[in-house]
């Protein structure tokens, strides 16, 4: 037992950091395909075919290709077009852009969950799409796909561990940091474990305070 908390106390400096870097990156990726999903699930709804095309087209695109080539293409790509990006915002952008896809779906779905007969009632009180979509059809939506939706962003919360293979400095990589160091690896994969678990602990209580209080609510 004590080699086993010796793993950690003895390389805190490089497990602390590297979890923290992935809480900061999991939270940034979350914000930002919550915001993107939302605005691609508008699209996918709204009576203008082009952004129902873009949106449909983009949805497909996304869910279809491997998240590890999303980060390839914005780690070793993007800068050969003499954009220059740190590897840390690449690894946002390609979770955001990866992730939002499947947000995208989540909350459409929900939104087929709402009566047709209550965005017509708000249309004929001379609401427009976007008020009914803002004030109407979405709030709805968001209370009935919290449980898909948590799964959604804890699947992102482990794909963080991809960023690792790029650079990043974070959990997925603590293992080839303490590799070098000599550490047992089963002790330092069950830290790591035990570190995620931690971290998607919150998420899973938020998913039931939710659920519970939206319950009450209707």
């Amino acid at each position: 037992m004590g080699s086993f908390l010796s793993v950690l106390t003895d390389n805190w400096d490089i497990i602390g950091p590297n979890f923290l870097a992935t809480i900061e990156l999991f939270l940034i990726a979350a914000v930002g395909s919550l915001v993107l999903g939302t605005l691609l699930a508008a699209m996918r709804v709204s009576p203008v075919p082009a952004l129902r095309a873009f949106g449909t087209s983009y949805v497909l695109l996304l869910r279809n290709t491997p998240l590890t080539l999303v980060f390839a293409l914005l780690v070793f790509a993007v800068p050969k077009l003499d954009v220059n990006i740190d590897y840390f915002p690449s690894a946002c952008v390609a979770l955001i852009a990866y992730t939002s896809a499947f947000v995208c779906e989540v909350l459409r779905s929900g939104i087929n969950t709402v009566p047709v007969g209550q965005a017509e009632a708000a249309r004929a009180l001379g609401m427009t799409f976007t008020q009914v979509l803002g004030s109407v059809v979405l709030p709805q939506a968001f209370r009935n796909i919290v449980p898909p939706m948590m799964s959604v962003l804890i699947a992102m919360l482990k794909n963080t561990t991809i960023a690792a293979g790029f650079s990043v400095a974070e959990a997925g990589a603590i293992r080839a940091y303490l590799a070098e160091r000599g550490e047992n690896q089963i002790q330092v994969l069950l830290w790591v474990t035990i570190g995620f678990l931690i971290i998607i602990a919150p998420l899973v209580y938020l998913q039931r305070r939710l659920e519970r209080r939206w319950k009450v609510a209707r």
